[in-house]
């Protein structure tokens, strides 16, 4: 093996979530030299891989980091990154990535649903409680519809999914980016994990490499390129020691909370999440069927005052319905370490009417109206820190030749939806240039 201190390759990607995956994947099977440098671990083996303990292990700062306003984020960091903890939901990118900004990954999104199969669960997967709210939804004359899904049922021996798969997926049901990874590894590529890059190595104002710390040591590697795929915080981080200052000026976070309610039966604490959802494209916010894990609601809404955990022996009779919301770029993630996001007037106007329209879903679902509830506010998905049209041209190259960003901080605006398939869609466009460009 090649000394930590020399380590060489045609490209290095940074961060193995689902766009450092992809890039990996692809110029791996194209026979380029990829190294492959993750933060975290492999913690798919582990015992506690899927567990609450194992969310506090894999996640950033045990899933405890905040942004100045009091915005809980969930970032985890390990093999697979973000798809490690997220509800394996599927969304084709909005028509406005093509239109407004010139992106067109649609060969590769459809390219990408018909190997992964992703589809809907089955009507008699998709959960008694969750169905019910769809069709009061429905009733009240919004179009919900069953939501696409990176999950194949028959995979699992015991499919055995609910609120707690958001934790790690146990059953194997759910696809996740590190299974990309293992196929980059075989096809050649070179993972290393407990890998922190520091910055980008600049030469004769070109990128030819990153240096850091690997399993604590110190390292550099070389290479004709660099992607950069270490997410909405992980990546303006990086290029802000690279002397990239502007990076991370603005943010969006498809800003996301939950509105609950209680019935006499069963809720959808059980059931698959977000199996049902619907968008509202005029006011830009997006609704699931959604609650928090078990051991996590009393955790979550004792943020919002001490008498909201007193609920909890009632978990299992919470009927959930989430709002995602289209937010402003504000804030951003700055050096040191801060990261803000605070909530334009426009967003907080939206925001309330998602929610009254989300009471009104519940009333009709059979909720007890005297319990229904909004939870905290929190940050699912940090993105719009490197936008593309701003710090990247449309082939997600930076203004230093040869660096490049393929993650969440490429969304030029937020999306307001599920985000891991337009991530794949351009890490495979961008491997195809970048491939092109080794030869």
């Amino acid at each position: 093996m090649t000394p930590a201190d020399t380590l060489s390759a045609d490209t290095i990607i940074v961060g193995s979530g689902p766009g450092g995956a992809t890039v990996a994947r692809e110029m791996a099977r194209a026979g380029q030299k990829v190294l492959l440098l993750e933060r975290g671990i492999d913690h798919r083996a582990s015992s506690y891989y899927g567990t609450y303990l194992g969310a506090l292990i894999y996640a950033d700062r045990m899933s405890l980091l905040f942004t100045q306003e009091g915005l809980n984020i969930v970032r985890p960091l390990m093999v697979g990154g973000a798809t490690s903890m997220y509800c394996g939901c599927a969304a084709p990118p909005p028509d406005w990535l093509k239109q407004r900004y010139g992106v067109d990954i649609d060969l590769e999104v459809s390219e990408t649903i018909e190997e992964l199969e992703i589809a809907p669960l089955p009507p008699e997967l998709r959960g008694a409680a969750s169905t019910r709210i769809a069709e009061a939804a429905n009733g009240l004359g919004y179009d919900w519809q069953p939501q696409l899904k990176f999950m194949k049922p028959a995979r699992s021996k015991k499919f055995d999914c609910g609120a707690k798969c958001m934790l790690g997926c146990r059953c194997h049901a759910k696809w996740s980016a590190a299974e990309w990874v293992d196929d980059a590894v075989e096809a050649g590529a070179d993972l290393r994990t407990r890998a922190r890059v520091d910055r980008v190595l600049v030469e004769g104002g070109r990128a030819i490499g990153v240096e850091g710390y690997l399993e604590g040591k110190p390292f550099t590697a070389h290479a004709k390129n660099v992607v950069l795929a270490a997410g909405g915080i992980g990546t303006p981080r990086i290029l802000h020691r690279s002397g990239l200052e502007h990076a991370g000026r603005g943010m969006t976070m498809d800003v996301t909370v939950m509105v609950y309610g209680f019935v006499k039966e069963r809720g959808i604490g059980n059931e698959p999440p977000m199996t049902w959802s619907w968008e509202n494209q005029e006011l830009g916010y997006m609704l699931s069927t959604l609650i928090d894990p078990w051991l996590l609601y009393p955790i979550i809404t004792a943020l919002k005052g001490p008498r909201y955990p007193l609920y909890w022996p009632r978990w299992n009779n919470i009927l959930g319905v989430m709002i995602k919301l289209k937010d402003a770029i504000s804030g951003g993630v700055f050096p040191g370490g801060r990261i803000s996001k605070p909530l334009t007037e426009d967003d907080k106007m939206r925001q309330k009417q998602a929610e009254e329209t989300c009471r009104a879903i519940l009333r009709k679902a059979g909720a007890d109206p005297d319990t229904i509830f909004m939870t905290p506010l929190r940050g699912t998905h940090p993105s719009g820190t490197v936008r593309i049209g701003e710090m990247l041209n449309t082939d997600l190259q930076t203004e230093i030749p040869g660096l490049y960003v393929c993650d969440a901080s490429t969304f030029p605006e937020a999306l307001a939806r599920p985000t891991v398939l337009t991530i794949i869609g351009l890490g495979k466009r961008l491997a195809k240039q970048l491939a092109a460009s080794v030869d």
